[in-house]
C-alpha cells in the first residue's frame, strides 16, 4: 500500500520528538500499520538541531502544509488556541485528518472542531493533549467503554506536582521551589497556567467529556491554585496521615457533574499520594472495573511524541473506513452527548481540612464547635496546637466529614467574624479516593 503522507506544524520539543521517533521506529510502525508513514513536509521558523531534516522539505509557513494536496495528515504542534485553531479548521476543510497535542485548543474549541470534522468525514486525534505519554484518553474512550464512569481524578500537571513534592520532602517554600522549577524548564517565566490550575482544567475538561459523554465546557471548570499553600499546612497534613496534591476531580452526581481543580488532601497510603516529582497519574472509577490507575511521564519530548504517533497510527489504520465506523472523538456518538449540568463549586461535596489561627483565649474551641454544629457539619477530628511564640495565637486544625461546600462557606464566614481569629481561615478539600 502507498505510504501515509504526514506534515508536521512545529518542530519544537514535541514536534522534534515526533519527527525523530517516526524516523527511528519507522520499520516497527510500518509493521503495525501495514503501510509506511512518511513525513514529507515540516513547518518551522527555526531549525531544531536535534532533528536531521536533510531529506525532508522544511517550510516556514504552516499553511503551506495545510494546503499541500499531497499531505493526508496534518500534525499541529505549535500550541496556543488562535493560530492553531486556524490551522486545524483549515486542514479539516481541506479534507485532511488532524493530530494535535494542544489541550487548550481542544478544551476551548473542541466542540466546533469535532463538528466540522464529522461534516468533512475526517478524524481528529488528541491523545497527547492530556498526561503526555500516558494513553489515558484511549483507556477511557475504548478500554473502559463498557463501564459507567463514576468519577476520575488525577495529577495532570507536572510542574505543580514537582513544587508540592519538594515542599513536602524538603520543607521548602512555594516561591523557592517555583524558582527552581523555572530554572529547570518545568515552569514557564509566567507560571500562571501551571500553578493556578488552568492547564490542569484544560485537561480535566477533556477527560470529563470522554468519561461522562458531555460537551466540552472548560469555562465551567472551577480552578484553584497552589501559590497560597504553606509548608505549615503541608506538614500538618503529613502529621494527620495525608498528603497535599493539586488534583483535577470530575464526579458524576444526581445533580450534575463536578468539574474542579484544587489542592487536595488525600491519604498518604493511596497510590496517587505517592506520585512525586514531575510525573502524572490519573485514577478512573467505573461501575464494572472499579478503580484503575494510569501513571507515567506527563510531558517531555519523546513521551508526548509517543502519544502523538499513536494517534497518527490510529488515523492511518482507520482513514479508509467510513466515518460511522470510527471511534467517536468524545467516546459517545455525537447525538448522544448528555445535558448534565456542570455544578458550581458551592454545590460540590467534599470533606475539608481547616486551619484556624485564633487567640489563646478560653472558650474559643467551644465557639468554633458551635459554629459547625448549628450548620450540621460533622467534625471528624480536631487538633489544638501549642501557642505560637511570636503572636501567642494557637493553630486549630479540623477535619470535617463530607458536606456541601456552601455550608462550609457559611461556617468560614462565621468563623472569620469571631473576635478571637487572628487570620483568614485556611481551607483545603479532602478526598479519600476509596
Amino acid at each position: 500500500m502507498k505510504p501515509v503522507k504526514v506534515g508536521i506544524c512545529g518542530l519544537g520539543t514535541v514536534g522534534g520528538g515526533t519527527f525523530n521517533v517516526l524516523k527511528r521506529n519507522a520499520e516497527e510502525i510500518s509493521r503495525r500499520v501495514g503501510r509506511q508513514i512518511e513525513v514529507v513536509q515540516v513547518a518551522s521558523r527555526t531549525m531544531n538541531p536535534e532533528c536531521d531534516t536533510s531529506t525532508t522539505e522544511v517550510v516556514d509557513d504552516v499553511f503551506a502544509i495545510v494546503d499541500n494536496p499531497e499531505i493526508e495528515v496534518v500534525v499541529e504542534l505549535i500550541g496556543g488556541d488562535t493560530l492553531a485553531k486556524d490551522i486545524v479548521l483549515r486542514a479539516i476543510e481541506n479534507g485532511k485528518h488532524v493530530v494535535t497535542a494542544n489541550k487548550a485548543l481542544i478544551a476551548v474549541h473542541g466542540n466546533e472542531i469535532f463538528a466540522r470534522a464529522r461534516e468533512r468525514g475526517v478524524m481528529v486525534g488528541f491523545e497527547a493533549a492530556v498526561a503526555g505519554g500516558i494513553p489515558v484518553i484511549k483507556a477511557i474512550r475504548e478500554g473502559l467503554a463498557g463501564n459507567r464512569i463514576n468519577w476520575l481524578t488525577g495529577i495532570i500537571n507536572g510542574t505543580g506536582n514537582f513544587i508540592l513534592s519538594e515542599m513536602r520532602e524538603k520543607g521548602r517554600t512555594f516561591e523557592d521551589v517555583l524558582q527552581e522549577a523555572q530554572a529547570l524548564g518545568y515552569a514557564e517565566a509566567d507560571p500562571t497556567f501551571d500553578v493556578e490550575g488552568i492547564d490542569a482544567a484544560h485537561k480535566l475538561t477533556i477527560l470529563a467529556s470522554i468519561a461522562f459523554g458531555i460537551p466540552l465546557q472548560f469555562e465551567k471548570a472551577y480552578t484553584e491554585g497552589i501559590a497560597e499553600l504553606t509548608t505549615a499546612d503541608v506538614n500538618y497534613a503529613e502529621a494527620l496521615g495525608y498528603r497535599i496534591k493539586h488534583l483535577g476531580m470530575a464526579r458524576r452526581t444526581d445533580l450534575g457533574i463536578e468539574l474542579r481543580v484544587h489542592p487536595t488532601l488525600i491519604p498518604a497510603d493511596r497510590l496517587l499520594a505517592n506520585v512525586n516529582g514531575v510525573m502524572n497519574a490519573v485514577m478512573v472509577n467505573g461501575d464494572a472495573v472499579g478503580s484503575t490507575l494510569y501513571y507515567g511521564a506527563g510531558a517531555g519530548m519523546e513521551p508526548t511524541a509517543s502519544a502523538v504517533i499513536a494517534d497518527i497510527i490510529d488515523v492511518a489504520r482507520f482513514m479508509a473506513s467510513a466515518p460511522a465506523d470510527q471511534v467517536p472523538a468524545l467516546a459517545f456518538q455525537s447525538g448522544e452527548l448528555s445535558e448534565h449540568p456542570i455544578l458550581a463549586i458551592d454545590q460540590c461535596e467534599s470533606a475539608y481540612y481547616l486551619r484556624i489561627q485564633a487567640k489563646d483565649h478560653p472558650g474559643v474551641l467551644a465557639q468554633v464547635a458551635s459554629i459547625f454544629s448549628v450548620r450540621g457539619i460533622n467534625i471528624q477530628s480536631i487538633i489544638q496546637k501549642e501557642a505560637e511564640e511570636l503572636d501567642g495565637s494557637i493553630p486549630i486544625i479540623l477535619l470535617t466529614h463530607r458536606v456541601e461546600e456552601q455550608r462550609i462557606n457559611d461556617a468560614i464566614i462565621a468563623l472569620e467574624a469571631l473576635d478571637a481569629l487572628q487570620a483568614a481561615v485556611v481551607r483545603i478539600r479532602v478526598e479519600q479516593l476509596g
